[in-house]
């Protein structure tokens, strides 16, 4: 399967519309903190005909399938193997100190998703992996079996929100005793068992918390966005602007926050003029988090949870 078949960009048009009046400028340059299959950025170099795109993806494949999609555009792509956490570094090596875009979309892509023995979909059997980059770093399965109870639990409740973390982490030490968790299926099985029927009626899939948990914690999704979205807006130039697409409360939370920061005036109170470097140095782009349309969740489901938000650096200080 291409590429382009296998990817459908969510919010795809507002995207391009907010990043528009900062990459329609000669010698554009804009970041794609999360190329995945390279749908978002093959449309920002066909758009945006003088941009230069870089790319950044944790993920090898990814990397290899959009290289193949981007091919066409030659050397106004540079396609980078890293995490968005380490934008600033990424920049620092090419020599470009600014840039005019940003663009996140984050989450799990749709070829990890579709690739079953990622791991990562609870809806098919596959080995607990979750890594984006399956090169380095630990295994779900790893996770499950050595972390601490109580480590499980904070885990369960802060990444994925988890009311029942306590039930589920209590089945899962008393079941890894006995045999190590190495598949899915047998995770998604001891999650429905666990939970009290009233927690199984609402909400979808019950093992769909825990799985976004075990996801955030193997790849380490939040502590890199909290370097990440800082990053961007401290590399973005003025007139530039950041797009971020977010699908859970809590990445939407941290990228609300930084910019919030960003667009307030801090000034002391009392002041009868205030001075420029209390003033704002980002002018919000939407009014709270956008959400895709209608028409598109129903041609996209996977558009469903999407929160857009978008960002225009207004005064030339660093934050």
């Amino acid at each position: 399967m291409t590429s382009e078949s296998r990817h459908v960009p969510v919010m795809l048009q507002r995207c391009l519309d907010l990043l528009a009046p900062a990459l329609e400028r000669p010698g554009a340059v804009v970041v794609d903190c999360t190329l995945g299959l390279g749908g978002h950025s093959e449309a920002l170099l066909t758009r945006f005909p003088e941009a230069h795109l870089i790319g950044l993806d944790r993920d090898k494949e990814a990397l290899r399938l959009s290289g193949e999609r981007l091919a066409p555009f030659g050397d106004r792509a540079t396609l980078v193997h890293a995490i968005y956490a380490d934008l600033a570094e990424v920049l620092d090596g090419l020599r470009i100190p600014a840039v005019q875009g940003v663009l996140f979309d984050l989450g799990v892509s749709s070829m990890q998703l579709d690739e079953a023995d990622r791991g990562f979909a609870y809806a098919q059997d596959a080995p607990l992996d979750m890594r984006m980059d399956q090169s380095t770093g630990i295994s779900a399965a790893e996770v499950l079996n050595t972390y601490a109870p109580g480590e499980l639990v904070r885990i369960l409740r802060q990444y994925g929100e988890e009311k029942q973390a306590k039930r589920i982490v209590s089945a899962v030490v008393r079941e890894r005793v006995g045999e190590p968790f190495t598949d899915s299926a047998r995770l998604v099985e001891l999650i429905r068992d666990a939970l009290p029927q009233a927690a199984k009626r609402t909400g979808g899939n019950p093992a769909k918390r825990t799985f976004q948990a075990l996801r955030i914690e193997v790849n380490g999704e939040l502590s890199g966005l909290e370097r990440a979205i800082p990053a961007a807006v401290d590399r973005i130039a003025v007139g530039g602007r950041i797009a971020v697409l977010s699908y859970h409360s809590l990445e939407d939370r941290l990228v609300k926050q930084v910019f919030a920061a960003g667009a307030a005036n801090t000034a002391p109170p009392g002041l009868p003029v205030v001075p420029e470097k209390y003033q704002p140095k980002l002018k919000l782009l939407t009014r709270g988090a956008e959400l895709p349309t209608e028409e598109e969740i129903a041609e996209n489901r996977r558009a469903a949870p999407a929160r857009f938000r978008g960002v225009e650096r207004i005064r030339e200080a660093r934050l």
